[in-house]
């Protein structure tokens, strides 16, 4: 039975005081048996948590009374254990490290994309404008492997940090497209989707809340295979159930 409430989140928010929040936040995660990791950093909060769905939000409600995450939106899923062996809270430089200290989403989104409106604009194979669209897969290549959108360019990153430079080299064969930016649950695309407006791309969107929100909102249409989470599941399937690696996805 599935009964254990999965969610990420994350916000891009300064927090100067990040810091001085780590203890009574784990704290409060420990006191409700919760099992993950939030990061904490200057520029905001990235968390993976799992548990009893009520304590889940719970904690999510408590963070929201904070006036700098009353925005904060979460993606859920289910499985029928904890995926992570312990609560954890640590304060980084930054939540998802890219090193170009330029790129600061707290100072302003790059446009996004929801679900249902890529799917339609895979459907009919251009934007609403008659552009082309292309999906960029902004993950590092050993999670691409696992299951990406059909025909996504995939840059082959080592880590996250490698982006501007594999922008920089491959900047011209995107300009005149539609570029969707994408990663597992929106945090890489937004930035990534940031460097690329800076490097001059017009037609730059971010995929919203990633491929789970995808999933989550219009299935596995467009998608090949199963995305991989870095936690006990390792990946799961449109459906946003645990699969085991190497079986067969919906819509593969």
């Amino acid at each position: 039975m599935n009964n254990v409430l999965n969610v990420s989140a994350y916000r891009f928010v300064p927090l100067p005081d990040a810091a001085q929040l780590r203890e009574p936040l784990l704290a409060r995660c420990l006191s409700l048996a919760l099992k993950g990791t939030i990061l904490l950093a200057p520029e905001g909060i990235n968390l993976f948590l799992a548990g009893e769905a009520g304590a889940v939000r719970s904690l999510l409600d408590h963070l929201r009374e904070e006036p700098r995450l009353a925005g904060l939106e979460a993606k859920e899923s289910w499985s029928p254990d904890v995926p992570f062996g312990r609560m954890r809270v640590k304060v980084k430089r930054e939540i998802i490290r890219m090193d170009h200290p330029a790129i600061q989403p707290a100072d302003g989104r790059a446009p996004a994309v929801d679900a249902p409106t890529l799917k339609r604009w895979l459907d009919q194979g251009h934007d609403d404008a008659g552009r082309p669209v292309v999906t960029l897969d902004t993950r590092n290549a050993f999670e691409v492997d696992h299951g990406t959108f059909e025909g996504a360019i995939d840059w082959r990153l080592g880590k996250f940090s490698e982006f501007p430079a594999a922008l920089a080299a491959n900047r011209d064969a995107l300009r005149g497209k539609t570029v969707v930016s994408f990663c597992t649950g929106g945090i890489r695309c937004e930035k990534a989707a940031l460097v690329m407006r800076e490097a001059g791309l017009d037609h730059v969107w971010q995929l919203e809340g990633g491929i789970l929100k995808y999933f989550e909102e219009a299935g596995g249409v467009h998608f090949r295979g199963t995305c991989f989470v870095f936690d006990e599941r390792r990946a799961v399937n449109a459906g946003l159930q645990p699969v085991r690696i190497g079986e067969p996805a919906a819509g593969s």
